[in-house]
């Protein structure tokens, strides 16, 4: 078993955990709000606890999953 196979793996954990993170993720806004909408009256509110624990995993999960991806490309070249 070659490294490029072992990443392979890696990569397809990576994304399965990527895939639940993003789904577990708390939905604080409509369409609305990615242009300026206030949201229906909505205010801002700081990350605790587990929803913190969520967002930044799922920000480490997409670097890895970035490196992991380009790591497959180089050794593949």
């Amino acid at each position: 078993m070659s490294i490029t196979d072992i990443l392979k793996y890696v990569l397809v954990v990576i994304s399965i955990l990527l895939m639940v993170a993003v789904l577990l993720q708390n939905r604080s806004g409509g369409i609305g709000t990615v242009f300026g909408g206030s949201g229906g009256g909505e205010f801002y509110r700081s990350k605790r606890g587990i929803e913190a624990f969520l967002y930044n995993g799922t920000i480490i999960l997409g670097i890895l999953f970035a490196i992991v991806s380009l790591s497959i490309a180089v050794l593949n070249a």
